[in-house]
């Protein structure tokens, strides 16, 4: 991996039956792998499936690494209820110094809010956990409206331009915070 390149952990937090987050982690994640310094992890919680995870096993071992190897997070989180997906928060509350220092970015679907609320309830968490979140979202408003039947989106161009936007400034975060904990480790 050279200087310029980080690790992107996408992690996909909807595990319900039926979801519709692979058509947008899908997405997303081709929109990451146009950029050349984009080494990509999709850490999916479904396949992940962080309550059944124990301290110590290997199950736990492997997620607890994936997510310490990550220089940044791309959370990719439908709207429940006016929150996040409980198994993304039981995933988040297994890890700490692992999230620590890093810059988290979101890309969100939902109703009329695009997942909006969700997001502004996980800037919380990640503070809490000394991660960076930054500003620019990437959010769908009626998502399975927005897609194709192959998962393309109708109209590309405005959401391209926010990922473009968000994925700009992932990399600033994740590549200043690496070089900031390689000069001296984080003291949160």
């Amino acid at each position: 991996m050279s200087e310029h390149t980080y690790r992107l952990a996408v992690i996909v937090a909807s595990t319900r039956e039926g979801r519709f987050a692979p058509v947008i982690a899908n997405w997303f994640s081709r929109q990451a792998e146009t950029r050349a310094h984009v080494d990509l992890d999709v850490i999916d919680l479904a396949e992940v499936r962080p309550y059944e995870l124990r301290h110590g096993s290997e199950e736990y071992e492997t997620f607890a690494k994936r997510v310490e190897q990550a220089d940044a997070f791309v959370v990719i989180t439908p709207e429940y209820n006016h929150s996040f997906p409980a198994p993304l928060k039981h995933a988040i509350d297994l890890l700490f110094p692992q999230w620590r220092a890093k810059p988290v970015g979101f890309v969100s679907y939902g109703g009329i809010s695009g997942g909006l609320r969700a997001v502004e309830q996980l800037r919380l968490v990640f503070a809490e956990l000394h991660a960076t979140t930054v500003r620019e979202t990437v959010s769908f408003a009626l998502a399975g409206n927005l897609f194709d039947d192959q998962g393309r989106l109708h109209d590309p161009a405005p959401a391209e331009k926010a990922a473009d936007a968000l994925l700009r400034q992932l990399e600033w975060w994740a590549l200043a915070l690496r070089e900031a904990r390689t000069a001296r480790p984080y003291g949160g």
